[in-house]
C-alpha cells in the first residue's frame, strides 16, 4: 500500500467528522492565539525600553556611576578627559514646565560619543542654538505640544525623541536643575587609546556600569511580563486540554483504521511518521490562523498594557503593534510543541496494540485503578510542595512556582473529588432512574475530566485576579481618601510666581502644604525626597504602617524620615536604620507609610531639612486647606489674580476621579485576559460534549427502552452538566481564593514591593458563576438538540448487535 493511499484512509477519519476537526484546529488555534497575542505585547514593551535605553540612556555603551547614588563631581569628567579617556558627561533630573513634568537630559554634543546618535546636529546653526543661551530642548512632537508657551526655550521635534523626554545641553541643564558643577554619569566611549592609565586609578569613586545592562524599568517591569506571560500559559494550557482530548478520541475511534492498515502491510513506524506528519500539518495550520488571531488580540490588548506600564511604572509604550518575529515564530513553534506533547499518550499506546488486538471503537477508556492513585498522589504531592515553598518564596520565579504547583495540583485532584462525590450521591439514591443517573454521571467522568479541568483553572483564574484587583481597588479608594487631604492643589509655572503665590496664599487658606521634592540615589537606586511641612493634615491623614511613637515630631525636628514600603521592603529596613541621603546628611527612619501605585522608593524628610540640604529644590506645587463650600471661590480668586490655567488647579474630586480612571485603565488587561481564558475553557466543555454526545447512543438506549422519553433524556443530559459545572464551580471558589492570597502576600509584594488586604467580594462570584453557567448551557445545547432530535430507529440500532 501506497503512502499516499494510508494517508488518505487516516484523513478520512477528519472528513466524516468535521465537528471533531472543528474543535481540534479551534482549540489550537485559540490557544496559540493568546499566547503568541501576549509574547507580541511583551516584545513590543521590550524593544520600547530597548530603544528608549539607547536613546536616552546610551545603553549601548558602559557608563560610570557613583554606587553609592550621589552625584558625581565635574571635576572627575574633566580629570579623565586630560588623562586621554574618551568620555562625554550626562545629568538628568525632573522639571517643570507648567503642569508638565518632563525627564530632562543635559549632554555635550561636543564630546558625545557617535555611536549613541542621540541628537542629530549636524548643521551649525542647530549646534550653536544648543550650546548657546538661553539654549534649546529637543523633544518628541506630543511633548512639544504640551509645554509649547511654558518655556523661554527653543524646541526642536524630533521623531526619535521619547514622550516625556528632552535633552539639552549640559551646562543649560546645570542652571535649569540647580545643580551646578555636578554630573549623573559619564558615557564611555567604544574605541579608547591604548595605554591609557585604569580608570580605577583616575577616579576609585566611580564604578562602571557595563553596556546594555538591564534598565531600572525593564527590571521594574520584569514583573508585569512575568505575569502576562503566566497568563498567555495558562490559556495556552487551557486549549491544549481540548487538544490532547480530541486527539486521543480519534485516535480511540480509528483502532479499526490502525488495524487495517497494518494487516494491509503498512508498518508501524511508517503508520507512526504518517500521523505525526498530519498532526503536523494540523499544528501549522492552527499555528497559522493563532498567530493572526493573537496579532488581533494583541492590537486589542496594547493600549492596555501601554496604560498599565505608564500607570505602575511610569514607563512609556507605543500604542500600535510591529510585526516582529520573536513572537509569531515562538507562536508556530509552541502550537507544534503543544500538538507533539498532546499527542504523545496515543503515539505511544500505539506502538504498544498488537497486529490482531480487538478493534472495537471505544469513545474513552477510563484510566485504571493504578492510574487514579497515579494522579491523586501527583496532586498531592504538587500541593504539598506548593504549601512547601511558601515559606521560602523569594522573587518572582519562586512566587509564580507556587501558583504553578497549587493551581496544577488542584486540577490533578478534581476528577477524584468529582468521582467521590458522585459515588457518594450514587449510593444515597433509591431510586432507579436517580441511581442511573449518578452513575451514568460518574461513568462520564473521564471523558469530561479534561474539560472539567480546564473550567477550574478558569474559574479559580477569574477569581483569584478579580478579588486581587477588586482588593487593590478597594484598598486603592481608601488610601486616595487619605492622602489626598488637601481641598485644592495648585501648581505655579515658575518661581517667581511661585514665591509670589506662597505669600499671597499665607492671607487666603487655612494652612498650605509645599510639595518639594528633588531626584536622588540612595542605595543604588532612584528614589524621591519629599519634603513636608509640620501640619496637623499629616499627622490626621497620613496612612502609616509602622513607626515610632512620636513619629512626626522626629519628621519636623529633621532627625528622622520616613520611607514608602516599596523601599523598605526592597532593603529589608527596620525602625531605627540610618540612611545616607544626601553630602553630610544622614538620617533615621522613623516610620514606614504605603505608597501604592508608585515605581520608585520615596523618602519623606522635614521641608526645613530637605532645603538646607537642597538649597535650590523646586517649590512650584502646593496642596490647600480651604473650607468645602470656599473652593469654588479661590478656584475663581486663582485664576484672575495669577491667570493660572485650569490644568494647574486641581481640586480634590478631581484627582480622585482622575487617579481612578487611571487605576481602571491599568487593570483593563487583566479583565480581557480573564474573559479569553474563560472562553477557552468553553469551547473545551463544548468539545467534549460534542464528541461524547456520539458515543453515548449505547448507554442512552437502553434506558429510552425502559420507557424514558427522549426530551426526558436530554433534560437528564442537560442536569449532569449542570451538576458537574456547580461541583467544579464550588471547587474554584477555594482554590480561586488561595491564588488570590498567593498574588497578594507573595506575587504582588514581589513584583510592586507593597502588600494588600484581601477583601471578599460575593457579589462578584456570584456574577462569574452565572456567565459560567450560560457557557456551560451553551456547551451543551448542540448536543441535547442532536439528542432530542434522534430518531427512534437510531436508538433500536443499537440492539441490533452485541456491544
Amino acid at each position: 500500500m501506497t503512502m499516499w493511499t494510508a494517508a488518505t484512509a487516516l484523513l478520512s477519519h477528519w472528513r466524516r467528522r468535521p465537528l471533531q476537526l472543528g474543535a481540534l484546529l479551534s482549540g489550537l488555534a485559540l490557544a496559540t492565539a493568546l499566547w503568541s497575542g501576549v509574547q507580541a505585547i511583551n516584545a513590543e514593551a521590550r524593544a520600547s525600553y530597548a530603544r528608549a535605553a539607547a536613546v536616552l540612556d546610551q545603553n549601548g555603551l558602559a557608563h560610570l556611576i557613583s554606587p553609592n547614588g550621589r552625584a558625581i563631581p565635574q571635576s572627575a569628567f574633566v580629570r579623565l578627559r586630560r588623562a586621554g579617556w574618551k568620555v562625554s558627561p550626562v545629568l538628568e533630573g525632573e522639571y517643570r514646565f507648567g503642569a508638565t513634568r518632563l525627564r530632562v537630559i543635559g549632554i555635550d554634543p561636543l564630546t558625545m560619543p557617535a555611536e549613541t546618535q542621540t541628537v542629530d546636529l549636524g548643521i551649525a546653526e542647530d549646534l550653536l542654538s544648543f550650546i548657546t543661551p538661553p539654549g534649546m530642548l529637543v523633544v518628541s512632537p506630543e511633548t512639544a505640544e504640551k509645554i509649547r508657551g511654558q518655556t523661554g526655550l527653543a524646541l526642536r521635534i524630533s521623531d526619535r525623541m521619547l514622550d516625556g523626554a528632552a535633552f539639552i545641553d549640559i551646562g543649560m541643564a546645570q542652571r535649569l536643575l540647580r545643580r551646578d558643577g555636578e554630573l549623573s554619569r559619564i558615557v564611555i566611549a567604544e574605541n579608547q587609546r591604548p595605554g591609557l592609565e585604569p580608570l580605577g586609578k583616575l577616579v576609585p569613586t566611580l564604578s562602571v556600569r557595563e553596556r546594555n545592562a538591564q534598565t531600572h524599568v525593564e527590571h521594574l517591569t520584569e514583573s508585569l511580563h512575568l505575569n502576562l506571560t503566566a497568563f498567555g500559559f495558562l490559556a495556552f494550557a487551557v486549549g491544549l486540554l481540548i487538544v490532547y482530548s480530541t486527539i486521543g478520541l480519534a485516535f480511540e475511534q480509528r483502532r479499526p483504521t490502525f488495524r487495517t492498515l497494518r494487516c494491509l502491510g503498512v508498518s508501524l513506524r511508517r503508520l507512526a511518521v504518517l500521523l505525526l506528519a498530519e498532526l503536523a500539518l494540523f499544528a501549522v495550520a492552527a499555528g497559522a490562523v493563532g498567530v493572526a488571531i493573537g496579532y488581533l488580540v494583541a492590537s486589542l490588548l496594547l493600549p492596555g498594557v501601554a496604560a498599565t506600564l505608564e500607570g505602575l511604572y511610569g514607563a512609556s509604550v507605543p500604542g500600535t503593534l510591529s510585526l516582529r518575529p520573536e513572537w509569531w515564530v515562538s507562536g508556530f513553534a509552541i502550537a507544534l510543541a503543544g500538538t507533539l506533547v498532546s499527542s504523545a499518550q496515543s503515539l505511544m499506546r500505539l506502538t504498544r496494540v498488537p497486529l490482531l488486538a480487538a478493534a472495537q471503537p471505544r469513545a474513552w477508556r477510563r484510566s485504571s485503578e493504578k492510574g487514579r492513585r497515579l494522579q491523586v498522589l501527583a496532586a498531592a504531592a504538587l500541593l504539598a510542595l506548593s504549601g512547601a515553598l511558601l515559606p521560602w518564596a523569594d522573587g518572582l520565579k519562586a512566587g509564580f512556582g507556587v501558583l504553578g504547583c497549587l493551581l496544577l495540583g488542584a486540577a490533578l485532584l478534581l476528577p477524584a473529588v468529582l468521582s467521590g462525590f458522585l459515588t457518594l450521591m450514587q449510593r444515597m439514591s433509591s431510586r432507579a432512574l436517580v441511581t442511573w443517573f449518578w452513575a451514568d454521571a460518574r461513568q462520564q467522568l473521564p471523558g469530561l475530566s479534561l474539560a472539567l479541568m480546564a473550567l477550574l483553572l478558569a474559574l479559580a483564574a477569574n477569581v483569584g485576579v478579580g478579588t486581587m484587583v477588586s482588593s487593590f481597588r478597594l484598598t486603592f479608594v481608601g488610601w486616595l481618601d487619605q492622602r489626598l487631604a488637601a481641598e485644592l492643589y495648585v501648581a505655579a509655572r515658575n518661581e517667581g510666581e511661585a514665591d509670589r503665590l506662597s505669600a499671597w496664599l499665607a492671607t487666603e487658606v487655612e494652612s498650605v502644604l509645599p510639595i518639594s521634592s528633588v531626584d536622588a540615589e540612595i542605595r543604588g537606586q532612584p528614589m524621591q525626597i519629599f519634603g513636608v511641612v509640620d501640619d496637623p493634615t499629616y499627622r490626621k491623614h497620613w496612612p502609616l504602617i509602622v513607626g515610632m511613637p512620636d513619629v512626626w515630631d522626629r519628621v519636623a525636628s529633621g532627625e528622622g524620615v520616613l520611607v514608602n514600603e516599596q523601599f523598605w521592603r526592597r532593603e529589608r529596613l527596620r525602625i531605627g536604620d540610618r540612611l545616607d541621603l544626601a553630602s553630610e546628611w544622614k538620617a533615621t527612619v522613623v516610620g514606614v507609610y504605603s505608597d501604592y501605585g508608585n515605581p520608585k522608593g520615596q523618602v519623606m524628610a522635614g521641608i526645613n531639612a530637605l532645603i538646607t540640604h537642597y538649597p535650590h529644590v523646586s517649590r512650584l506645587r502646593y496642596g490647600l486647606r480651604v473650607p468645602p463650600d470656599q473652593v469654588a471661590d479661590l478656584r475663581s480668586k486663582l485664576s484672575d489674580e495669577f491667570g493660572l490655567p485650569a490644568e494647574n488647579i486641581l481640586d480634590q474630586a478631581a484627582l480622585k476621579e482622575q487617579s481612578r480612571r487611571i487605576f481602571d485603565r491599568t487593570f483593563l488587561v487583566t479583565g480581557a485576559l480573564n474573559i479569553f481564558t474563560l472562553g477557552v475553557a468553553a469551547l473545551a466543555m463544548f468539545s467534549s460534549l460534542l464528541t461524547l454526545s456520539e458515543m453515548r447512543l449505547p448507554q442512552l438506549a437502553p434506558v429510552w427502552a425502559t420507557g424514558v422519553t427522549r426530551r426526558d433524556l436530554a433534560l437528564l443530559e442537560l442536569l449532569r452538566t449542570l451538576v458537574l459545572w456547580l461541583a467544579t464551580f464550588i471547587a474554584a471558589l477555594p482554590l480561586g481564593l488561595a491564588l488570590a492570597w498567593v498574588l497578594l502576600a507573595v506575587v504582588n509584594v514581589e513584583a510592586f514591593g507593597w502588600r494588600l488586604p484581601m477583601y471578599f467580594f460575593p457579589y462578584e462570584w456570584v456574577r462569574l458563576g452565572l456567565v459560567a453557567l450560560a457557557a456551560a448551557v451553551v456547551s451543551v445545547f448542540i448536543p441535547l438538540r442532536r439528542l432530542a432530535g434522534l430518531a427512534p430507529s437510531e436508538l433500536l440500532k443499537v440492539f441490533a448487535n452485541e456491544r
